[in-house]
């Protein structure tokens, strides 16, 4: 979604605060809750796979039809055995790590141990120290036996000095726009699924074919990747409006390093950003996906005791190796893939870190598990800067999808906007600004930390590009330049995203969120409260990701083996005849506000691979199954 930046884990994309609000007519005086916060610090060690091309070869091996380990999905018992560490190696760990007071445990799979203790005795253990290693940039240096670092991709969430936040604005304030954009909530449901909803996705990529044939994710479980808590009755007054199952018992939380009462005391301190972002993305996959059950792993730390990154981490490898949900999704990252941005005092590189997640993520290609991960909502810069930037991680082993507009007419500020077909997201048209501005596209690029991976290698438009100059950065935005130049060229690394689907706000989604709007005053020296139930129309991509993710379990529902690892499969299938994807390969009109599409060839930069017919992806992932 989009609106105010947060910086508890980026989203990807940013978030239109609320829509229509309804605001009760007088202020309660209100009493923040008291909650204690943990002394507890949440670290992780990231292990070397017992063979790490092997991990490799094997995570291919399972999508590929000719190999022998075709569709052989491996349970963590079974991914420990043949790539995780050893038992007695990890109780090296656990007993050294014991001599300091901390404790630990292995995560089923062993191939990372999750620490915990204080902050003291893990600077203690790891022997931690504080590094300049750039003009402005600090890393915390460890050092443990050699016998237990040979073993190691990296240390993840100790810092010798305490890691600075930055400063946000308070969620005590949650801004409200005057002139919201609302859905219309007296449509019957079928009519506001249709134009706000999960049957707006739906029939637009064909998915409804497939509810046709009854399949609607029966059966199985769809894991959230979230940094904040949310309301299970603002989910279900969604899922009501929309005609969907509402059953409370399909909406389940699993708090991953801080507990229930610290999200509680989020969510009573106003109604911010994050909340919203989990709340969307709980109600799209639990709508596009009607019969699914929902797993939202939640991951908080009370004044950021456990760092951002250290959350994530726990957050994913908990959902990982609990093995649960065969498609995970998230709309959140610790940071942006970017050395200059990465955290201060943090003992692991962003390089080391992208290592350990690649591995971390590979563990659920092999395990039959497919990732999504929101391609962000800025084009090419995340964040508003001169330097290219993307939404962490970028890994080759998750869909990254990326966000299209659907064509409309509207007048907005007087003058008549009219897009004629699906185009990639990338608006500069609708309200061009003469002063510096953000601007809304959908995140697309080259990796700065991934090798271009082999599923790409020869894909027509991967590693070349088209673009077009639209912006250029002055301090506090971009301005639209009068005459923009064509650019082309060759580039390499990862290309992003793989898929897209609609997420400009403009043609976008209903969400529903309530809670509180704290204000205080001065004078009187009393905090009031204006509760809050609000709907509003918002896009981002994070609304592709949960979606993607919820079609996955449909096609799943109608399988006997997992679809696994998307893409190997999908770059074949877009070059056979008869291709699920409509390539969006237009170079004018067609841009993330960089990259536009590429005539005649199958990728780019802006739209991926294009938008999917999700019954033909169904057929062709059947026929490799008939044809083995």
């Amino acid at each position: 979604m989009r609106g105010n930046r947060i910086t508890l884990g980026l989203l990807s994309g940013i978030i239109v605060l609320l829509g229509s609000s309804t605001i009760s007519s007088k202020a309660a005086s209100f009493k923040l809750p008291s909650v204690k916060g943990s002394n507890t610090v949440v670290a992780n060690i990231a292990f070397k796979p017992q063979s790490e091309s092997q991990l490799t070869d094997y995570t291919y091996d399972t999508v590929d039809p000719t190999s022998s380990n075709f569709h052989k999905y491996l349970t963590p018992d079974q991914v420990a055995d043949k790539f995780g560490r050893s038992q007695s190696e990890i109780s090296d760990f656990s007993n050294y790590l014991a001599k300091y007071h901390l404790k630990s445990a292995v995560y089923p799979g062993n191939l990372a141990l999750k620490v915990w203790g204080s902050r003291a005795n893990l600077i203690k253990a790891f022997d931690a120290k504080s590094t300049k290693i750039g003009s402005k940039q600090y890393r915390t240096k460890i050092k443990f036996p050699a016998k237990l670092s040979d073993k190691v991709i990296s240390v993840i969430g100790v810092y010798a000095k305490k890691p600075k936040t930055k400063k946000t604005k308070s969620s005590l304030n949650p801004s409200i726009p005057k002139a919201p954009t609302s859905p219309n909530t007296d449509l019957s449901k079928t009519s506001f699924s249709k134009k706000y909803g999960a049957l707006k996705f739906a029939d637009r990529y064909q998915l409804n074919n497939l509810y046709a044939k009854g399949l609607t994710g029966q059966g199985q479980r769809i894991g959230i990747i979230t940094l904040s808590d949310f309301k299970k009755d603002d989910v279900l007054t969604y899922l009501d409006q929309v005609g969907v199952n509402d059953n409370p018992n399909r909406i389940n939380k699993i708090y991953t390093v801080d507990g229930h009462k610290t999200g509680d005391l989020m969510l009573t301190l106003g109604v911010s950003a994050p909340q919203m972002e989990a709340t969307l993305d709980v109600n799209q996959s639990a709508s596009v996906a009607p019969d699914a059950n929902i797993d939202a792993y939640v991951g908080l730390s009370l004044d950021q005791k456990t760092s951002s990154t250290s959350t994530y981490y726990t957050t994913f490898m908990k959902a990982i190796s609990d093995n649960r949900d065969k498609q995970l999704t998230t709309s959140f990252g610790p940071n942006v893939e970017l050395p200059s941005n990465w955290e201060q005092n943090s003992s692991s590189s962003m390089s080391d870190y992208s290592d350990a997640f690649n591995v971390m993520l590979e563990q659920a290609a092999v395990q039959g598990i497919t990732v999504f991960k929101a391609s962000g909502d800025y084009g090419p810069r995340e964040l508003a800067m001169k330097d290219f930037n993307h939404v962490f991680s970028t890994s080759p082993y998750q869909v990254i999808t990326g966000g299209t507009t659907l064509p409309y007419t509207k007048i907005i500020d007087g003058k008549l906007v009219t897009v004629n077909k699906e185009r990639a997201w990338g608006d500069t048209y609708s309200k061009p600004e003469s002063k510096p501005s953000i601007y809304a596209g959908s995140g697309g690029g080259f990796s700065l930390l991934n090798p271009t991976p082999r599923y790409q290698l020869g894909v027509p438009g991967v590693n070349t590009f088209r673009a077009i100059e639209l912006l250029k950065y002055v301090k506090g935005g971009f301005l639209i330049q009068k005459n923009p130049r064509i650019i082309t060229g060759t580039a390499g690394g990862r290309n992003l995203p793989d898929v897209s689907a609609n997420a400009d706000n403009l043609t976008g989604y209903a969400t529903y969120v309530s809670g509180n709007n704290l204000s205080y005053d001065k004078k009187t020296k009393k905090l009031t409260n204006h509760p809050i139930k609000s709907w509003s129309v918002n896009g981002g991509t994070s609304f592709v990701a949960p979606q993607m993710a919820a079609a996955n379990a449909v096609m799943n529902s109608g399988r006997d083996t997992p679809l696994g690892f998307w893409n190997p499969q999908i770059y074949k299938f877009a070059a056979e005849t008869d291709s699920p994807f409509t390539v969006l390969d237009d170079a004018d009109n067609n841009n993330n506000l960089y990259y536009t599409g590429q005539p005649g060839k199958l990728y780019n930069q802006a739209t991926g691979l294009g938008t999917i017919n999700f019954d033909k992806l169904y057929n062709k992932f059947g026929s490799e199954n008939s044809s083995n």
